[in-house]
């Protein structure tokens, strides 16, 4: 039997969510915790990856068993897995669906804080710059929906088989005192490091070292950056992750002091004068 197993973690403890050699990550505590609570060896396959110290208020994997049980699984795995790890639900699946093949949208958000705050330390992006230029950088967001090739969005881009991303929405929130940022995200894949290279060169145009026309210009393959710069791990998480057979909705409680609820942010739109 299939199960889904929707999770969420921070990811400041992780080398992201891949199982890697010599590193700690999250696939590596989740089989261990599993195969524990089954005393057996347990592979799970994650929806994606996730980058270094990059958190998710949502994650799915997938695992297979031949066994039936009578314990409360969802409240043992708790137990035993770190703080920082929470399971959320358990969800026989029928057939043999793939928790990252079958995906058919993925969200991000990315938090920005313009001032030093110890309580938005490792869940937000401290970046002091009080004066950026928010409805640049919201009409550079808007252009992500209309082009599809990334390649000047990727460090290594020969390395992926294919650099075609259909990005269905890119939106900018602030909240009242203009000091903290949300960037939204959201598209049928991303490659790797995608979308904190596009939130860096949002901030390049925040500030007027890039230009609108400029950052289009690189979404055409027209202009090609002397270099790629990123943006920190830290800010990014993954929020939502859907499936043609699952749409589960994400707990905004899940962010802790890095809130997404909609009260306390409006979006950047043009300005009326």
């Amino acid at each position: 039997m299939r199960y889904f197993v929707h999770i969420g973690y921070n990811g400041l403890n992780y080398r992201g969510w891949q199982r890697q050699s010599r590193v700690l990550t999250v696939q590596e505590v989740m089989e261990t915790s599993i195969s524990r609570v089954f005393g057996k060896s347990i592979t799970c396959i994650g929806c994606g990856r996730t980058d270094a110290m990059v958190h998710a208020a949502q994650y799915f994997f997938h695992f297979d068993i031949d066994l039936n049980w009578t314990f409360n699984l969802l409240l043992r795995l708790n137990k035993v897995l770190p703080d920082d790890i929470a399971v959320f639900d358990i969800i026989p699946v029928e057939g043999k669906p793939h928790a990252q093949f079958d995906a058919i949208m993925r969200t991000y958000e990315y938090f920005i804080h313009t001032h030093k705050d110890p309580f938005l330390h490792g869940l937000s992006a401290l970046y002091e710059e009080p004066n950026l230029n928010l409805e640049h950088m919201m009409q550079a967001a808007y252009l992500l929906p209309k082009y599809t090739d990334f390649s000047l969005f990727c460090k290594s881009p020969e390395k992926n088989d294919c650099n075609i991303c259909d990005v269905y929405s890119a939106k900018l929130y602030v909240n009242d005192q203009a000091d903290r940022l949300r960037f939204q995200i959201s598209s049928n894949r991303f490659i790797k490091g995608m979308i904190r290279i596009i939130v860096k060169r949002l901030l390049d145009i925040g500030k007027g070292i890039l230009t609108v026309e400029e950052f289009e210009g690189i979404l055409q393959g027209r202009i090609k950056p002397k270099e790629i710069t990123i943006a920190y791990p830290q800010g990014l998480y993954l929020v939502k992750v859907k499936y043609p057979f699952l749409d589960l909705p994400t707990s905004p409680d899940f962010f802790g002091v890095a809130s997404n609820h909609d009260f306390y942010w409006k979006e950047v739109t043009h300005s009326k004068d």
